[in-house]
C-alpha cells in the first residue's frame, strides 16, 4: 500500500473515532442528566409565554415553571368507548381535540386561579383539581374527549375524524354553555373579523344580584368572562411570511391565550414565541387514563404529573400549518377594552398590507350573519382543496376557512 492511501485510511479512522467519541460523550451527558434542553434558546430576544415577557438569559427557570404550569393533554388509552364506536383511545385522530382541551383549560386556570398561579407536583389546590377533573377521559366530564367527539358528531364530524382549529372552537363553544360554574363565553370570530358590539352583547348579562369575575356581589349589568377565538388562514399550503410579525404580536398581548394549529397533519398548541420560533405543547404522546381525585395516593400524584409537560418544543413560524386559531382571554370588560385598544395601537400588519384580522364596532347592514349550522361550525376540509395531500395515521389535517 503506498503512503498516500495509508495516510488517507488513517485520516478516515481518526474521523470515525472522533465521531464515536462525541456520540458516546453525548450519550453519557444525556444519561447523567446534564444535557441542556433545547426548549428555550440562549438568546437576547425576549421570550413571550401567554402574554408574559421573560428573558431567556435571566428567567430560564421561571419560563419553564410557567410552561409546566399549563395543563397538557395528550393522547390517552383505556377509556370507556366513545358512543358505539368501540374507540378506547384517541391515538391517531384526537390531537386537535386535545389542543382544544388545552386552550379552554388555560382559560379556566386564568379565570379561577389567576395568571400568577404556579403548579408543582405537591399542588393539591381544590380549585385546580376541580378544573382538572373537568377534562378526565370519562363520559360525564364536561370537557372530556367523549363530550368533544360526540358534540362534533352531532355537527357532522364522525367520531375518529380529524378536527380543524375552527371545528374544535365551535364544539367547545357549545360545551361551555353547560359550564355554569365558569359562565365562560366562547366567541368564535368568523370572516377574520372582530365585531365589538356582538362580543359585548354575548358577554353582557343582568341580574338583581350577581357576582363579577372577582366574586364581588353587584346589581344590574355584569360581564361574563370571554374566550375569544379567531380562526385564520394565513396562506394556501404554507404560511405567508407577511403574517409572521402579526402572529408574534398576538403572543405579546396581556390577554394572549396562545394559538391552536400545528404543522402539516400534526396539531399543536402554541403557548409562546421567541425570535421567529413558536413554543408549543405537543399532544402526540399516548398515556394511560386514570383519575387524580384528591391526590391522596402515590398513583394519583404521579397521574397529576402526566398532565404537565416537563419540556416544551420549538418550531419556526414558517413551518406552521397556515390554518390556525388565535385566542385571547378577557376576564372582564376592562380586559376586552384594553385588547381592542392594543389591536388598534399595534397594527398586526402595516396598513398597506392585508391585516392578520380586522376589528370593527358593528357589522355592516348588508352583511347577513351566517346561520348556526354544521356547515358554519365545521367549515371545509383542507383535503377538499388539496386532494393530493396525504394524512398519516396519527395526525390531523386542517381546515380552509371560507
Amino acid at each position: 500500500m503506498d503512503l498516500k492511501k495509508l495516510l488517507k485510511r488513517r485520516t478516515y479512522r481518526g474521523i470515525y473515532r472522533l465521531n464515536m467519541d462525541m456520540m458516546f460523550e453525548a450519550y453519557l451527558t444525556h444519561e447523567s442528566g446534564h444535557l441542556e434542553p433545547e426548549d428555550i434558546p440562549h438568546t437576547n430576544n425576549p421570550v413571550w409565554i401567554l402574554g408574559r415577557k421573560y428573558s431567556a438569559v435571566h428567567d430560564l427557570e421561571q419560563i419553564r415553571r410557567d410552561i409546566r404550569s399549563r395543563l397538557w393533554f395528550s393522547y390517552r388509552k383505556g377509556f370507556v368507548p366513545i358512543g358505539d364506536t368501540g374507540l378506547t383511545s384517541d391515538k391517531g385522530w384526537g390531537c386537535m381535540l386535545r389542543c382544544g382541551q388545552m386552550l379552554i383549560a388555560q382559560a379556566l386556570l386564568f379565570l379561577h386561579l389567576g395568571r400568577d398561579w404556579v403548579w408543582s407536583p405537591q399542588t393539591r389546590d381544590r380549585t385546580y383539581l376541580k378544573i382538572l377533573r373537568m377534562f378526565e377521559d370519562r363520559r360525564t366530564a364536561p370537557y372530556s374527549i367523549h363530550q368533544i367527539a360526540l358534540t362534533g358528531a352531532s355537527e357532522g364530524k364522525e367520531v375518529g375524524e380529524w378536527f380543524g382549529p375552527n371545528t374544535v372552537a365551535q364544539v367547545l363553544r357549545k360545551l361551555s354553555e353547560y359550564d355554569e360554574w365558569s359562565s365562560l363565553v366562547i366567541h368564535v370570530a368568523l370572516d377574520n373579523t372582530l365585531v365589538i358590539n356582538e362580543i359585548r352583547q354575548s358577554c353582557s348579562g343582568s341580574s338583581s344580584s350577581s357576582s363579577d369575575s372577582r366574586g364581588a356581589r353587584s346589581r344590574g349589568r355584569y360581564w361574563k368572562p370571554l374566550l375569544l377565538v379567531v380562526p385564520l388562514r394565513l396562506g394556501i399550503s404554507e404560511i405567508n411570511p407577511v403574517y409572521v410579525q402579526g402572529l408574534k404580536t398576538c403572543f405579546t398581548f396581556k390577554q394572549s391565550l396562545g394559538v391552536i394549529g400545528g404543522k402539516p397533519n400534526h396539531a399543536l398548541y402554541f403557548v409562546g414565541c421567541v425570535g421567529n420560533d413558536v413554543i408549543f405543547l405537543d399532544p402526540h404522546t399516548t398515556q394511560q387514563i386514570g383519575s387524580v381525585n384528591n391526590k391522596d395516593e402515590d398513583g394519583e400524584r404521579k397521574l397529576d404529573c402526566s398532565y404537565h409537560c416537563q419540556q416544551a418544543s420549538r418550531l419556526h413560524m414558517l413551518n406552521m400549518d397556515p390554518s390556525v386559531a388565535v385566542s385571547f382571554f378577557c376576564r372582564n370588560e376592562a380586559d376586552f377594552d384594553q385588547l381592542c385598544q392594543q389591536i388598534r395601537d399595534h397594527p398586526l400588519l402595516p396598513s398597506e398590507k392585508q391585516p392578520l384580522f380586522k376589528i370593527c364596532k358593528s357589522r355592516k347592514e348588508k352583511w347577513t350573519p351566517q346561520e348556526d349550522t354544521a356547515q358554519e361550525a365545521l367549515g371545509a376540509a383542507a383535503s377538499t382543496f388539496y386532494p393530493e395531500r396525504q394524512l398519516d395515521d396519527s395526525d390531523e389535517d386542517f381546515e380552509l376557512l371560507g
